[in-house]
């Protein structure tokens, strides 16, 4: 109480930031595990703290014994658990990008994006079936983790070879984090809607729900049509153009992209006409 009353408006003023800041940070820190298999670490330590609780209120003493001797250890194991996402982490932060968008300046995002279409219109017109995954915040190396692991700078000839059809990374997703394939054949969660038009196949089903797990953006080329489509928010468009397509990557994943002003319009498409 007496706090309060010995408050001044400087205090005031100085507590307020200080709450804001530690919850962007924490906000930010959400973001970095999201979509990962951290989310189900966590789950498990909360599970821990629980029992911990529990154990202390209804003083049992062995329960409460084990625990404390587990939380002894427990922050060094904190660091071997979660050793994949503190060094994206500190390496984020190295770049000073823990706190924007992990993403190119002009110049080298639009050489990436050039590579992608390249890559993409050269599959189209030959019908070889490809679905090629953009990573934005809400991290997937939990479906990384699913595939071959590869690290490789974008190039078209790359994104080409691995969906050729017969070899060994064709069949599945190829997932793009940062400035690198980060790996190729990667499986996806499936869209449960069942408002998918049926003509939609497996990898179309796969964009739409990886779209819908997160905010990732998913480019699929049809082997049965050729057709490119583009899905964003659980929403996908069919046979879009070129021109179109570029647009929308550059609105979507450019280095002065608005995440939340972009994907507005997609949220208001239908799976109608051209969508699925």
């Amino acid at each position: 109480m007496n706090y309060f009353v010995n408050l001044t408006w400087q205090d005031t003023i100085k507590d307020v930031i200080d709450i804001l800041i530690v919850t962007y940070i924490i906000y930010h820190l959400i973001l970095l595990v999201r979509g990962t298999r951290a989310v189900q670490l966590l789950k498990g330590i909360l599970v821990l703290v629980f029992i911990w609780a529990v154990s202390t209120w209804f003083d049992l003493y062995t329960l409460k014994w084990l625990m404390n001797q587990m939380f002894t250890f427990g922050v060094l194991a904190i660091f071997i658990i979660f050793q994949p996402e503190l060094r994206r982490a500190l390496e984020q932060l190295g770049r000073g990008k823990l706190f924007g968008r992990n993403s190119a300046d002009e110049e080298e995002f639009g050489k990436e994006i050039g590579e992608i279409i390249k890559a993409v219109n050269y599959l189209s017109r030959r019908k070889i079936g490809a679905l090629i995954v953009f990573e934005r915040d809400t991290g997937l190396n939990e479906y990384t983790e699913s595939g071959i692991p590869m690290q490789s700078i974008i190039s078209s000839q790359l994104l080409i070879n691995i969906f050729i059809p017969n070899t060994p990374l064709h069949d599945g997703a190829v997932i793009i984090q940062g400035h690198r394939i980060s790996a190729a054949a990667c499986y996806l969660p499936l869209s449960e809607n069942p408002f998918i038009s049926k003509e939609l196949g497996t990898r179309h089903r796969a964009a739409i729900g990886i779209s819908e797990v997160g905010d990732a953006v998913s480019i699929v080329v049809s082997e049965e049509t050729g057709q490119i489509s583009l899905a964003i928010d659980g929403q996908v468009v069919r046979d879009i153009n070129e021109e179109s397509l570029i647009s929308k990557l550059y609105a979507e994943l450019g280095p002065n992209s608005n995440t939340k002003e972009k994907r507005s319009p997609f949220r208001r498409r239908k799976e109608a006409g051209k969508n699925g």
